[in-house]
């Protein structure tokens, strides 16, 4: 069917009007722990499509006074919109905070392998893990899928590795009290660099080598995960924001480079 050239044009300029509306409105819903022009940023997702966690709001709140105190800014955001090419550039880090179920479209998914393609930086926390299972591309940046746990109650995390950012100011044996994941579809890539003691609670289903706080390389990015951070107690923990921003940094992006990213949108 011929299009008038008059239509054609309309129509072009329609399309760009609904992709700037869209990305305005992935813009309005951050929310910024910073007034002040910076340059360095990290974005903290955590839109829900299963269970919500209750800590949610404190781990926002943490994050935010972590970036105020360390210069950088945080944006916060629960708008899958914000998961698009020329807004994620602007970051550093992405952060999925308790995040859960199927939360990005195909194209948000896109936009994002790309970011981390381009050399950008994932840290996930708790239940990030159980987030996007028909994804398999997500699996491998994660490391692992949630699968089940016993209630909530106190437990030792054994860490294997001082010299990472996100472990160097813990103890040797990290006694904490959380809601203690058990997971499935483990990456064989991981490096872990805590392991959970399944003899020092009840509930525990990986064994004697259960994976709770790992890192890894992947696909011109970087990946870091905690299991920890159920309780709205954690974000007020010292040790465990310790623990966050080491992980933070350990992903942390200088540059990226979208030469790099095969990923097509």
């Amino acid at each position: 069917m011929h299009v008038p050239e008059r239509s054609r044009v309309g129509l072009f300029f329609l399309c760009t009007f609904l992709f700037s509306l869209s990305f305005s409105q992935a813009q309005s819903t951050l929310s910024s722990s910073s007034k002040k022009a910076v340059n360095k940023r990290i974005l903290v997702f955590s839109k829900t499509a299963g269970f919500r966690h209750a800590s949610i709001p404190a781990g926002k709140r943490a994050l935010m006074k972590l970036g105020d105190e360390n210069g950088f800014a945080v944006d916060t955001t629960e708008n899958a919109d914000a998961f698009q090419e020329d807004n994620l550039k602007k970051y550093n880090v992405v952060v999925f905070l308790s995040t859960t179920g199927n939360i990005l479209d195909a194209a948000q998914q896109a936009a994002f392998e790309r970011y981390i393609q381009s050399g950008g930086g994932y840290v996930g926390i708790h239940a990030a893990a159980d987030t996007e299972y028909d994804w398999p591309w997500y699996n491998q940046l994660v490391g692992a899928y949630f699968m089940s746990h016993p209630k909530q109650q106190n437990a030792e995390i054994e860490i294997l590795n001082h010299k990472h950012p996100a472990t160097k100011m813990l103890p040797k044996r990290w006694k904490r009290y959380d809601e203690w994941y058990n997971y499935k579809s483990i990456v064989p890539e991981i490096k872990v660099l805590g392991n959970l003691d399944e003899k020092t609670y009840e509930g525990g289903k990986n064994g004697e080598n259960h994976p709770f706080i790992w890192h890894r390389d992947f696909y011109g990015g970087k990946s870091f995960y905690t299991g920890g951070g159920h309780t709205d107690e954690s974000y007020s923990d010292s040790l465990f924001m310790q623990h966050i921003l080491g992980g933070i940094q350990s992903v942390w992006a200088s540059k990226l480079n979208y030469k790099k990213a095969k990923t097509q949108l």
